[in-house]
């Protein structure tokens, strides 16, 4: 199974991850093409906002968060990330779970 954005791996999932550093806060906005859309408050600097996206997706998610690792695009705002531990499916429906664009 794939959406695009969602690649499963014998070792976990791999997201597709669009990524906006120094926002307001940190949150997880939502689907955008075929990435999902993450804003986080820290910086684009010394792999703090790299950390901050890791930590974010861990709580979101509900895994520890050496569970979640950039593996691709550490210096580019589309990032690959592995999500260890969980399938295709569990991360499908947490996406499917989040509000509509434009509703808050």
């Amino acid at each position: 199974m794939s959406d695009g954005f969602i690649e499963p791996r014998p070792d976990g999932v791999l997201l597709a991850v669009k990524v906006v550093p120094n926002a307001s806060r940190s949150r997880v906005v939502g689907l955008l093409g075929a990435a999902l859309k993450v804003s986080v408050a820290a910086a684009p600097e010394e792999g703090r906002a790299n950390r901050a996206v890791e930590t974010l997706l861990a709580q979101w998610l509900g895994v520890p968060g050496n569970q979640v690792k950039i593996i691709a695009g550490q210096t580019q705002p589309r990032k690959r990330v592995l999500i260890m531990g969980m399938s295709a499916e569990q991360v499908t429906a947490a996406v499917s779970a989040l509000p509509a664009r434009g509703s808050g």
